[in-house]
């Protein structure tokens, strides 16, 4: 019995044990935590004191707050980002390197006719808003164009065109409109005009220019005066500019790309045409017409499109794709892809004929350049032959270094020159 209680005894004792050392445990557990919490709350308290002093301290350096703006910021703030129509806006104008006529009415007398100047309709004298001279017209429309020895033809195939236009402020006069013509000869071939009337959604620019190629057909087009008018600047003057390379037409305000055509057809002289010109500062001021243009930009001649639009267009299709083992009469692999598309379009158009010419470059002499070009021309005529070409419509001339279309003196231009030419017959 005894013995029983003692066992009972010693059980309680060690369940009060167990016990009491689970609750020491729990409390200990739970003063850990509160501990964690605390110095978790600590820590953070700290990091925003850091922050918000740091702002301080660069707001006293900089004088000024920090701009940084969290994914959060207000919605409607604005926006940063540049806009889109604008990165396609092309600033490339270059003024050709030869001058060819240049007229800034400086030197003239104000009231006088511009003494550079011819006039086919209207009156136009010479005038001055802002400190600068111009040309006015002072009769409700007047058509006017550069004096030159050859007035039927003195614009090269290779030319930009400036001219300066002052716009008054919104209000300053009703309306002022203002047309470029061009001709090729008498013929006209295209114009360029704008129309102005403040405040009213009826102000906009249209073009209608021919296509080269002799097609007849025409590109045209409008210039919505709410996409230009960021490019024009009222109550100033303002720079417009004509850049044409061959074919390759655009138009510019302000040094702003507004129009931008692959192929036009080439004009030979222009007229201002001056609408409305009893309104104040109606006319045209600076004018400078220059040879030469930025680079025309030679579109991909490896698909079949190409190849038939050149010849539609210039009647020959010039390649510097057709390449050669140096010094050799030998193709290289690489150029079959473009033989291939001249053989397509030899063979859609089975009564054509060409001339294929193989021309270098100036490395070396004559005596080995000219028989090689010759070479490398039936090299080509041989391999068309083999895709199923008609001998018959093909010869082949070889032109040497003669007749280059690039400087020799770079390697550039020198690339240029070795070329092959199919001149259609």
């Amino acid at each position: 019995m005894n013995m029983k209680r003692l066992l009972l005894m010693l059980m309680v004792m060690f369940a009060f044990a167990v016990n009491a050392d689970a609750q020491g445990f729990l409390k200990r557990l739970k003063e850990r935590a509160i501990n964690a919490a605390e110095n978790a709350v600590e820590r953070k308290v700290e990091r925003k004191v850091d922050k918000e002093t740091d702002d301080a301290m660069d707001e006293v350096l900089d004088g000024k707050k920090s701009s940084k703006k969290s994914k959060n910021d207000d919605a409607d703030a604005e926006d940063d980002t540049p806009d889109a129509v604008a990165q396609n806006q092309k600033s490339d104008f270059v003024r050709g390197s030869v001058i060819l006529f240049e007229d800034d009415f400086a030197n003239e007398q104000l009231g006088e006719f511009p003494s550079k100047w011819d006039i086919s309709d209207g009156s136009i004298e010479v005038a001055s808003v802002n400190g600068k001279k111009y040309a006015h017209s002072n009769a409700p429309s007047s058509v006017f164009s550069p004096l030159m020895e050859n007035m039927q033809s003195y614009l090269p195939d290779v030319f930009t065109l400036e001219w300066d236009v002052f716009y008054c402020k919104p209000g300053d006069i009703d309306q002022a409109a203002q047309q470029i013509t061009f001709y090729s000869g008498k013929d006209e071939v295209g114009y360029i005009y704008l129309m102005y009337r403040p405040g009213s959604p009826d102000s906009y620019g249209n073009y209608r220019l021919k296509k080269g190629g002799g097609s007849g057909d025409e590109v045209a087009g409008q210039i919505e005066w709410d996409h230009i008018q960021k490019y024009v600047k009222f109550g100033q003057w303002n720079h417009f500019a004509i850049s044409f390379n061959k074919r390759a037409f655009k138009y510019y305000i302000n040094g702003n790309r507004v129009i931008n055509l692959p192929n036009v057809k080439a004009p030979s002289r222009f007229e201002y045409y001056i609408h409305y010109g009893e309104y104040p500062y109606r006319g045209v001021g600076h004018v400078v017409i220059a040879k030469g243009a930025k680079d025309l930009y030679e579109r991909n001649t490896t698909d079949m499109s190409a190849v038939e639009k050149a010849i539609a267009e210039t009647g020959k299709f010039v390649t510097n794709n057709i390449l050669f083992e140096t010094g050799k009469a030998t193709l290289k692999p690489e150029s079959m892809e473009e033989i291939q598309k001249v053989a397509d379009y030899m063979k859609k158009n089975p009564t054509a004929r060409f001339e294929v010419q193989g021309h270098t470059d100036n490395q070396g002499s004559d005596k080995i350049n000219d028989p090689l070009s010759q070479q490398r021309a039936e090299a080509v005529v041989k391999a068309l032959e083999q895709l199923g070409c008609d001998p018959f419509n093909m010869r082949a001339v070889g032109k040497g270094s003669h007749e280059p279309v690039a400087d020799n003196k770079t390697d550039d231009g020198r690339a240029k020159n070795r070329r092959v030419e199919f001149i259609k017959k």
